[in-house]
């Protein structure tokens, strides 16, 4: 055994043993992206690097030995801005989205592509329960909505965008089960919500997830706000909103009707609840009175959290910018619940926070056939019958079957996504004026390898020579045109005759991913 130091600490370490498992040893865990444990190591994303005290020298904790008397760094300042110029080098290459552009641009953040795959299968059960994680009113904004989403769609400079509205409407009109929601028990704590509008009615139904008691106290008589009163029957059918609030009222929310929250009033919810959300719609002269820091038009509110200049009372909606925009309204009264959980929590209060975000950008005309890989080449369905009439489900399966899965695969576990946004790395810092054209190459039910999103570390082909596949992967090419492909022109199939789900599982970003 030898002696060292890392990070001020005496450990002891086997000779010959590497800094990186030394380190982990320790409790010191070190990023890492082209190590695996189980092969022979060459370094290639320099994620790992340390610094040796003394010295001040870096170098990759992969494959530096622990020697005798040595005293390690595994973490600073010089060392995290490091990482962070190796991240940024990858990123400079990668060539995909993190998340699709139609799932960016819905205010919601909704998983469409994820929809669009269970109304291809025919699943609709499942995918309203997908939908109604992120809008609680699927129904009535799949009539409604302008669908910013379908602007951004891949599709679109194809042929056109795939009818993601109305596939979210098709979930919401062809389930057959009620739909069942993750809901955490009840904790004691209750929520004011003053307004029964898109906005109101979305934070009460997540908040009621949450396990939170929502009150709506709204002065009309029927919820719903603009959605029930001002928007005409002929461009929403009243009996679909009202089934939607149906189904909040079922998770728990209490609503109070009827009730004209003045001043006073307004003092009263913020003296018997945990927490207040202001949800009426457009500001009010008639709202002055009750302390609302604002300038006429609007309330102000922190960006993110919709935290007011009043404690424990947020405000959501119209009432903090008015753009009539009734997906925006229901957007944020999803996160508004999210900040409450934040403050009854005692944490932080900022809101709902996302993952670093890649975006491959405008597709170019020779990635068209690539993308067309994985959607069928059907045209845009269009509803059959009357002018207000939706998909029936052999329609809805058509159109849905026409999206190109644009999302990666391994959006949640891609450790380049991950570092990405733990380091805050800039995708543009690197980045070349012209990119590589986009390239997928399919095994049919098994995998797709995506070699934009590869950064080059080699854990596949080591895998699948060591597990004496006969073609396996092989490094194609030199310098920066070099890639990893499969040799003697043979494909996929042929690549992977026992590893593929051991190469997927391996592959420490999106590039080898399950069908």
């Amino acid at each position: 055994m030898i002696k060292l130091k890392i990070n001020d600490k005496n450990i002891q370490a086997t000779e010959g043993e590497s800094l990186l498992e030394a380190s982990a040893k320790a409790g010191f865990m070190i990023p890492t992206m082209c190590h695996n444990g189980e092969l022979e190591h060459f370094t290639s994303c320099m994620l790992c690097l340390v610094k040796e005290k003394t010295s001040g020298k870096l170098f990759p904790s992969c494959t530096a030995r622990a020697m005798e008397g040595m005293d390690i760094i595994t973490h600073d300042e010089e060392i995290a801005e490091a990482r962070k110029v190796a991240l940024e080098l990858l990123l400079s290459e990668h060539a995909g989205d993190c998340e699709a552009p139609c799932r960016v641009s819905c205010p919601a953040f909704m998983d469409i592509p994820l929809m669009n795959r269970l109304n291809a299968a025919g699943q609709f059960d499942e995918a309203l329960e997908v939908v109604m994680k992120d809008i609680a009113l699927p129904g009535v904004l799949g009539r409604i909505c302008p669908a910013p989403c379908e602007g951004a769609c891949k599709r679109k400079p194809i042929d056109e965008a795939v009818s993601i509205c109305l596939l979210k409407r098709a979930a919401a009109d062809l389930h057959e089960k009620s739909p069942e929601f993750d809901k955490n028990q009840p904790n004691g704590k209750r929520v004011a919500i003053i307004g029964a509008g898109p906005a109101g009615l979305s934070a009460a139904f997540y908040l009621q997830l949450k396990g939170f008691q929502a009150v709506v106290h709204d002065k009309n008589t029927k919820a719903g706000g603009a959605l029930m009163h001002a928007i005409p029957d002929e461009k929403l059918d009243k009996t679909v909103l009202a089934k939607e609030i149906e189904i909040i009222e079922k998770t728990g929310v209490e609503f109070k009707t009827g009730v004209e929250i003045d001043a006073e009033a307004f003092g009263k919810l913020r003296e018997e609840f945990g927490a207040v959300v202001v949800a009426t719609g457009d500001y009010s002269p008639h709202m002055d009175p009750w302390g609302l820091e604002n300038n006429g038009r609007q309330v102000l509110v922190k960006k993110g959290s919709f935290l007011t200049n009043l404690d424990r009372v947020f405000a959501v909606g119209n009432v903090n910018r008015s753009v009539k925009l009734a997906i925006r309204s229901a957007a944020q009264g999803k996160e508004v619940a999210t900040a409450i959980d934040q403050l009854f929590n005692e944490e932080p209060v900022t809101g709902e926070s996302r993952m670093f975000n890649s975006t491959l950008g405008r597709l170019l005309p020779e990635e068209f056939g690539e993308y067309m890989k994985e959607g069928s080449k059907e045209k845009r369905q269009h509803p059959t019958g009357e002018k207000r009439a939706g998909y029936d489900r052999e329609l809805a399966q058509k159109e849905a079957a026409r999206c190109l899965h644009c999302d990666c695969r391994k959006p949640d576990s891609c450790k380049l996504r991950i570092f990405a946004g733990e380091y805050q790395a800039s995708k543009k810092r690197f980045a070349y004026s012209e990119r590589k054209p986009l390239k997928k190459i399919i095994q049919q039910n098994v995998l797709v390898y995506e070699p934009g999103k590869c950064i080059k570390c080699g854990i596949c082909v080591r895998l699948t020579a060591k597990q004496k596949e006969r073609f396996g992967l092989t490094f194609i090419g030199r310098g920066f045109d070099v890639e990893i492909g499969i040799p003697f022109g043979k494909n996929l199939e042929e690549a992977f005759e026992k590893t593929a789900k051991e190469v997927v599982e391996a592959c420490p970003t999106g590039a080898l991913a399950g069908f």
